[in-house]
């Protein structure tokens, strides 16, 4: 069966002249010619996407975090040209910005770092800006100078920190001397 399969092909094979057979061979060249170049420029031009993406994602990244503080901008600018001098209103409605400024740093994912004393200091999170001497735990933190910031797992700034020092221990002296007598 195969054997006539192949023969018949021989014979369309034999019937057809060399030019004939090099046209055709000459038309499947081009048609896979074309393929390529087809699939080349479509892949140029899914290069080319992806890279216009990738631009205008980087370009207006912080759009939504810029909406989320026009607000609150509003709110400043609004109390700035308030021309009534009474302390309360005005009070309030810094609180009021505070919280919307707040709120647009929470949906922005950005998270407040304010460690509590006797916290344990890690220096990934906190910046220690100086030591002092305390009762507490050694190498935890004592006060808060300046509260840090962390976007996602990134920090922004870290939480400016005094931390407790270790005990400072007096070394042992001579004890048949009598300078160390006080």
């Amino acid at each position: 069966m195969q054997e006539e399969k192949v023969q018949t092909q021989e014979a369309q094979g034999a019937q057809k002249s060399p030019e004939e057979l090099l046209a055709e061979a000459q038309a499947k060249i081009e048609q896979q010619r074309d393929a390529m170049m087809r699939a080349v420029a479509e892949s140029d031009n899914a290069r080319k996407r992806a890279q216009a993406e990738a631009a205008s994602a980087q370009k207006y990244a912080v759009e939504r975090f810029a909406e989320s503080l026009l607000p609150v901008l509003d709110s400043l600018e609004a109390a700035l040209a308030d021309t009534n001098d009474s302390p309360k209103p005005l009070r309030e409605g810094v609180e009021l910005t505070l919280r919307m400024l707040r709120s647009a740093l929470q949906k922005a994912n950005v998270a407040e770092i304010n460690p509590k004393p006797g916290e344990r200091f890690d220096p990934h999170r906190h910046q220690a800006m100086a030591t002092v001497p305390s009762e507490a735990e050694p190498n935890s933190v004592v006060s808060v100078m300046q509260k840090g910031y962390a976007l996602h797992d990134r920090i922004v700034r870290p939480a400016l920190v005094t931390v407790a020092q270790p005990p400072v221990e007096k070394p042992a002296g001579n004890p048949i001397s009598d300078a160390d007598l006080d």
